[in-house]
């Protein structure tokens, strides 16, 4: 509210001072927002293609332990399943995206070789060691998904909280503080013309006053009339 503003140098040199800093702000967080904007987009290209991964993954586990379940029979799956000792173990780390913290997820023991996998040589079949090969992968495929699509949600709630602040500095702040600070520069402008008006009036007032000073006194040295 430009009003409610006082209209003195003092909060003049304040509002620019403001009006400095702020579209400096701006024009930072428009370079960040446009920064976050390609980075998101690498990453979404990166999403697209881990998830096309997944769906093929995903696939072809499935058809390979149709696979086995037909050739060897359930009980033999779940023996193979129920033999593995060692499982796989996930680290969460982190890691800095232009001030962004998205998640850097490493993953140990998911890929075993035969001797890993607990069930032995002889106690499994070729048909149950391709499902196993499968579904290693596609857990390799998904822990690698949540950790591209946790990064590309975090990217994307960043670049819409820069969005809001700029559009807040845009469209709020600073042409709020623009509005303040013509109003202050226009009453200035107004209570310098009046100064310079009264000062005129003032100055004009003394050189009347002095022109009549030096004007002659008519009345001396007039004659005296004689009485009848």
């Amino acid at each position: 509210m430009a009003k409610d503003v006082k209209p003195t140098r003092k909060n003049l040199m304040a509002i620019e001072d403001r009006i400095d800093l702020s579209e400096r702000g701006h024009d930072t967080l428009e370079k960040k927002r446009d920064g976050l904007i390609m980075e998101f987009m690498d990453i979404l290209d990166q999403a697209q293609d881990v998830r096309s991964d997944l769906d093929q993954d995903y696939e072809r586990a499935q058809r390979t332990l149709d696979m086995a379940r037909a050739m060897e029979g359930d009980v033999a799956i779940r023996g193979a399943a129920e033999a593995l000792k060692e499982h796989p173990e996930i680290t969460l780390q982190s890691k800095n995206i232009m001030g962004v913290v998205v998640p850097q997820i490493e993953s140990t023991r998911v890929k075993k070789g035969l001797d890993q996998r607990g069930y032995g040589v002889l106690g499994s079949s070729a048909r149950i060691d391709e499902a196993a090969d499968a579904y290693e992968e596609l857990l390799e495929t998904i822990i690698l998904v949540a950790e591209v699509e946790t990064a590309m949600k975090k990217m994307l709630d960043e670049i819409e909280t820069t969005k809001r602040r700029v559009n807040a500095l845009e469209f709020t702040l600073l042409p709020t503080l623009y509005d303040n600070q013509e109003f202050i520069e226009q009453k200035l402008e107004e209570q310098e013309r009046e100064e310079i008006f009264r000062m005129k009036k003032i100055k004009d007032k003394k050189e009347r006053e002095e022109e009549e000073e030096d004007e002659p006194d008519v009345t001396e040295g007039a004659p005296i009339p004689a009485d009848d």
